[in-house]
Protein backbone atom coordinates (compact mmCIF):
# COMPACT_ATOMS: atom_id res chain seq x y z
CA UNK A 1 0.00 0.00 0.00
CA UNK A 2 1.12 3.74 -0.82
CA UNK A 3 1.49 6.45 2.02
CA UNK A 4 -1.51 8.32 1.58
CA UNK A 5 -0.98 12.67 2.15
CA UNK A 6 -3.90 13.70 4.33
CA UNK A 7 -5.12 16.82 2.63
CA UNK A 8 -7.64 18.20 5.21
CA UNK A 9 -8.87 18.25 8.76
CA UNK A 10 -11.96 16.66 7.44
CA UNK A 11 -10.43 13.76 6.09
CA UNK A 12 -8.31 13.31 9.22
CA UNK A 13 -10.93 13.11 11.20
CA UNK A 14 -12.81 10.61 9.33
CA UNK A 15 -9.56 8.35 8.90
CA UNK A 16 -8.39 8.38 12.97
CA UNK A 17 -12.25 7.57 13.67
CA UNK A 18 -12.39 4.74 10.97
CA UNK A 19 -12.46 1.25 12.13
CA UNK A 20 -8.86 0.15 10.58
CA UNK A 21 -5.99 0.92 12.33
CA UNK A 22 -3.99 3.94 11.27
CA UNK A 23 -0.55 4.96 11.47
CA UNK A 24 0.35 8.85 10.63
CA UNK A 25 3.51 10.45 10.00
CA UNK A 26 3.46 14.10 11.22
CA UNK A 27 6.56 15.14 9.23
CA UNK A 28 8.12 18.14 7.75
CA UNK A 29 9.72 18.93 4.65
CA UNK A 30 12.70 21.17 6.32
CA UNK A 31 13.19 18.27 9.00
CA UNK A 32 16.41 15.74 7.98
CA UNK A 33 14.98 13.17 10.66
CA UNK A 34 11.77 13.09 8.63
CA UNK A 35 13.13 12.43 5.39
CA UNK A 36 15.45 10.02 6.92
CA UNK A 37 12.86 7.84 8.46
CA UNK A 38 9.97 8.27 5.54
CA UNK A 39 11.57 5.41 3.21
CA UNK A 40 11.30 2.71 6.58
CA UNK A 41 7.46 3.73 6.43
CA UNK A 42 7.37 3.24 2.91
CA UNK A 43 8.87 -0.22 3.21
CA UNK A 44 6.43 -0.81 5.84
CA UNK A 45 3.58 0.04 4.28
CA UNK A 46 4.59 -2.42 1.55
CA UNK A 47 4.99 -5.54 3.65
CA UNK A 48 2.37 -8.02 3.58
CA UNK A 49 2.88 -8.91 7.16
CA UNK A 50 1.51 -5.73 8.01
CA UNK A 51 -1.75 -5.78 5.63
CA UNK A 52 -4.54 -4.33 7.13
CA UNK A 53 -3.02 -0.95 8.74
CA UNK A 54 -3.20 1.95 6.49
CA UNK A 55 -0.40 4.08 6.46
CA UNK A 56 -0.82 8.25 6.24
CA UNK A 57 1.49 11.18 6.34
CA UNK A 58 0.71 14.72 7.47
CA UNK A 59 2.87 17.35 6.16
CA UNK A 60 2.80 19.90 9.41
CA UNK A 61 3.60 23.11 7.64
CA UNK A 62 0.79 22.28 5.13
CA UNK A 63 -1.56 21.13 7.32
CA UNK A 64 -1.20 23.15 10.73
CA UNK A 65 -4.68 23.24 11.89
CA UNK A 66 -4.03 19.03 12.05
CA UNK A 67 -0.56 19.10 13.77
CA UNK A 68 -2.61 21.80 16.35
CA UNK A 69 -5.31 19.35 16.72
CA UNK A 70 -2.86 16.33 18.00
CA UNK A 71 -0.83 18.38 19.69
CA UNK A 72 2.56 17.84 17.59
CA UNK A 73 5.41 19.28 19.33
CA UNK A 74 8.50 17.56 17.54
CA UNK A 75 9.59 15.96 14.03
CA UNK A 76 8.65 13.29 13.13
CA UNK A 77 6.10 11.85 15.84
CA UNK A 78 3.96 8.99 14.61
CA UNK A 79 0.58 8.02 16.04
CA UNK A 80 -1.48 5.03 15.66
CA UNK A 81 -5.70 5.82 15.18
CA UNK A 82 -8.17 3.59 15.65
CA UNK A 83 -11.78 4.27 16.29
CA UNK A 84 -11.31 7.65 17.05
CA UNK A 85 -9.22 6.94 19.81
CA UNK A 86 -4.84 7.41 20.10
CA UNK A 87 -3.74 3.46 20.53
CA UNK A 88 0.06 4.36 19.87
CA UNK A 89 2.68 7.44 19.61
CA UNK A 90 6.36 7.46 18.57
CA UNK A 91 8.28 10.88 18.31
CA UNK A 92 11.52 10.75 16.81
CA UNK A 93 12.95 8.67 13.73
CA UNK A 94 13.93 5.07 15.35
CA UNK A 95 13.20 2.04 12.79
CA UNK A 96 12.78 -0.26 15.09
CA UNK A 97 10.13 1.14 17.71
CA UNK A 98 8.52 2.60 14.80
CA UNK A 99 8.23 -1.40 13.49
CA UNK A 100 6.99 -2.19 16.84
CA UNK A 101 4.26 0.61 16.29
CA UNK A 102 2.72 -0.95 13.21
CA UNK A 103 2.69 -4.60 14.80
CA UNK A 104 0.68 -2.64 17.84
CA UNK A 105 -1.56 -1.75 14.97
CA UNK A 106 -1.54 -5.41 13.51
CA UNK A 107 -2.50 -6.57 16.91
CA UNK A 108 -5.71 -4.13 17.19
CA UNK A 109 -6.70 -6.06 14.04
CA UNK A 110 -7.71 -9.11 16.11
CA UNK A 111 -9.74 -7.05 18.19
CA UNK A 112 -12.54 -5.52 15.69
Amino acid sequence: MVVQVIESLAQFKEIINGKTPAIIDFWATWCGPCRAISPVLDKFSDQAEFEGVKFYKVDVDAQAEIGQEVGIRAMPTFMLFQNGSKAGELVGANPQKLQDLVKTGCSLLSKE
